[in-house]
């Protein structure tokens, strides 16, 4: 199963409680479904979770059930439908509409008056057009209808709940996206998914991490580069000195440090003060290997 799959599981197995609040949700469904018309309503979906919460929440909102709907088990996507025109009309009423006067589709805000309400009929336009990336690649949730106010006004609900979505336009659907992941995990807390949220997190905290890795390894790969490259050119100023000079007509404290090179191609400056008899700061080692060099020169 995909994320957005098990998100809309997990959001299925919220309790349907308030009648309220369970219009609010079917709302949300009815507006992102498939067909809500004063002919039909057809609601397909490839969650079977939500395949079996359909009946019981439309039973629980409006008393009435669907004409037709899938077998237990049904593999792949699912339709549900109602053509009753009696229980159409019902629906319809239940949101202030008359049926047949239905030019565009609008949101009665009158009907999510209420936070909860508000929440549940986000719940229910994610559960039938909304859609979520898997955390581990990217963040990325969305909601898409063919209603240009349903989508309009849906932005209305998302501000007042102090979320701020972008909006886009795409083969004439209108879609409301989140790209930061603290908005899409505050917005499946309120909507009643709040395990998805936390896998959000989780895979948020692991990226860091994964990050923070690389960065030391990188770091740390780049320093070690430094100080073979740094090593590299004190070992050709001494090689210098010991054919044109040679090392023993150096000071004491100068061809210890050029020995101690020789000796020790890829030591650090630290290692290679440590080295030093009596041992020495890793200052007075590159001090050192810097007259060495002004020597060369």
């Amino acid at each position: 199963m995909s994320f957005s799959s098990d998100t809309k599981a997990e959001l299925c197995r919220d309790p349907i409680q308030k009648k309220c609040c369970a219009l609010a949700e079917a709302y949300g469904i009815l507006l992102y479904c498939n067909m809500f018309t004063p002919d039909e309503i057809r609601i397909v979906t490839s969650s079977a979770k939500l395949a079996e919460r359909l009946p019981k929440l439309f039973r629980k909102a409006f008393g009435c059930g669907f004409d037709a709907a899938p077998a237990a088990e049904t593999g792949g996507k699912q339709a549900l439908s109602i053509t009753d025109r009696e229980s159409i009309h019902r629906i319809f009423a239940a949101y202030g509409y008359e049926a047949r006067d239905i030019l565009a589709h609008h949101i009665n805000l009158g009907v999510l008056e209420e936070n909860c309400c508000k929440a549940s009929f986000l719940r229910g336009a994610f559960l039938a057009g909304g859609s979520i990336t898997n955390p581990a690649k990217s963040y990325h949730l969305e909601l898409v209808t063919d209603h240009y106010s349903v989508s309009r006004e849906t932005f209305s609900v998302l501000l007042e709940l102090g979320f701020s979505p972008k909006d886009a336009t795409r083969g004439g659907n209108y879609i409301l996206y989140f790209k930061q992941s603290e908005a899409i995990e505050d917005l499946l807390t309120l909507i009643g998914a709040p395990v998805s949220a936390m896998d959000i997190m989780s895979a948020k905290v692991e990226k860091d991490m994964r990050n923070a890795v690389n960065r030391r390894v990188n770091c740390d790969s780049a320093n070690a580069d430094k100080i073979v490259s740094a090593a590299q050119e004190q070992l050709d100023t001494i090689r210098r000195i010991e054919r044109t000079e040679g090392l023993d007509g150096l000071p004491d404290k100068l061809r210890e440090a050029a020995l101690l090179r020789i000796a020790n191609p890829e030591a650090s400056l630290s290692e290679l003060a440590s080295l030093a008899m009596p041992p020495v700061t890793k200052s007075c080692i590159s001090h050192r290997l810097r007259k060495l060099t002004e020597l060369d020169g």
